[in-house]
């Protein structure tokens, strides 16, 4: 009797806890009573509570996010189809002239870690037919999902431009370091 009334429990509790779907769209309430706007906000009373309340179309959230994403990614590593080459070629540049013999260094390129880009701009589709018979890719993704999986290439891109900006800080100090150096060797042979 006590082992079925736990497994009753059990299937109880596994059943609502699946029927919580948390990709599903839920109404949500933002009606609020004596509202006035505060410039993309809204003050008023909701249950008898004083709130503000700040609502946004998530097409513009979305776009407004992988617009950053992807504009931090070119100030990290560049841009072909821009011609500009981010804060890894401006590196890479500064290693290749640590490297020159005119600057002190033995000619030999130093090693650079490979470029590697964060968001997957390959976009991978299934392949069929639509409801009108016409061959169709399609790309599915949970709104939240993606929200979540930009937020993280924001915040890997992030702390890259940091890495980078100071690496690239570290290397035009050592190239100036080295022109010192190759300068005052020259003024000294001068004089001899």
């Amino acid at each position: 009797m006590f082992r079925n009334l736990i497994l009753t429990i059990a299937a109880l509790l596994l059943i609502t806890s699946c029927s919580s779907n948390q990709h599903k769209a839920e109404k949500i309430d933002t009606t609020l009573e004596k509202s006035e706007m505060i410039t993309n906000e809204n003050l008023g009373v909701k249950d008898g509570n004083m709130v503000v309340q700040k609502k946004v179309m998530m097409t513009e959230e979305l776009r407004a996010l992988q617009y950053s994403v992807y504009e931090l990614e070119d100030r990290v590593y560049g841009s072909r189809k821009f011609g500009s080459q981010g804060l890894y070629g401006v590196l890479k540049d500064c290693k290749m002239q640590i490297s020159e013999k005119s600057n002190g260094g033995d000619g030999k390129l130093i090693w650079m870690e490979p470029l590697d880009r964060v968001t997957d701009k390959e976009e991978k589709f299934d392949i069929g037919l639509d409801d009108k018979d016409r061959i169709v890719g399609l790309q599915e993704e949970f709104l939240k999902d993606r929200i979540s999986r930009f937020n993280r290439y924001k915040d890997i891109l992030m702390k890259r431009q940091d890495e980078f900006n100071e690496k690239v800080d570290i290397c035009k100090t050592e190239v100036k370091s080295r022109r010192f150096d190759v300068d005052s060797k020259k003024k000294a042979a001068q004089i001899e």
